[in-house]
């Protein structure tokens, strides 16, 4: 569900920026912000009104953005995000019915999952990247050592959300099987609410150059 492409630049990432706006107008100089800090991947959720209009904001104005949205918790969603111009899709948890519908639409997309049952759900759809969520608090790393260890030999690969941050980040992604991880507190909302963009470039900047050292 995830071509080795579009894996590669999420790989290439490492963080992925998570964030809703709550008005249209602010997501076009917010992903620009973001990538002028050297972030190039984002996670836009759909917990506002204006988010689906945002995601085609963001694919009309930005295209150096892979644009990521998620909290997609219905079939109909999951083809509106694709028709909006998403490059891949997520969810809080696993919903076989948006599974399929994503599937359906070919919107590569990782569904939520918290336990083995659930991962083997979602490998039973075909789908061999998930978002590990909340990943911190169901554990942390010793949650996902412990729950991947009996899937390594199948390639999965986990997208941790969920407690994740500046400190915690290098850990997870020190893993093999963790290519980026979700960076939900680089986009504050007060900010994009003031509109102080050259702030979120600096919070992007910041989390680009700790994965550098």
């Amino acid at each position: 569900m995830i071509s080795e492409a579009l894996m590669n630049r999420i790989n290439d990432a490492k963080v992925v920026a998570g964030f809703s706006v709550e008005k249209v107008e602010h997501a076009v100089p917010l992903c620009r912000a973001l990538l002028a800090g050297g972030i190039s991947v984002i996670e836009l959720t759909l917990r506002t009104d204006a988010g689906l209009a945002a995601v085609k904001e963001i694919s009309t104005h930005v295209p150096g953005i892979l644009l990521g949205v998620g909290t997609i918790l219905t079939p109909e969603q999951a083809r509106a995000v694709q028709e909006a111009g998403a490059h891949f899709g997520v969810a809080p948890g696993l919903n076989v019915e948006v599974v399929r519908a994503a599937d359906d639409v070919g919107l590569p997309f990782a569904p939520g999952i918290a336990t083995p049952s659930e991962l083997e759900t979602a490998l039973s759809l075909g789908c061999r990247w998930v978002k590990l969520f909340p990943a911190e608090s169901l554990g942390g790393l010793g949650y996902l050592k412990a729950m991947a260890a009996p899937y390594t030999h199948l390639g999965v690969k986990y997208f941790p959300l969920g407690g994740i941050n500046a400190d915690n980040m290098i850990d997870y992604l020190a893993r093999s099987d963790v290519p980026a991880v979700g960076g939900s507190w680089i986009v504050k909302p007060d900010l994009v609410r003031d509109g102080k963009w050259f702030e979120i470039t600096a919070r992007a900047a910041d989390v680009v150059q700790r994965l550098s050292r």
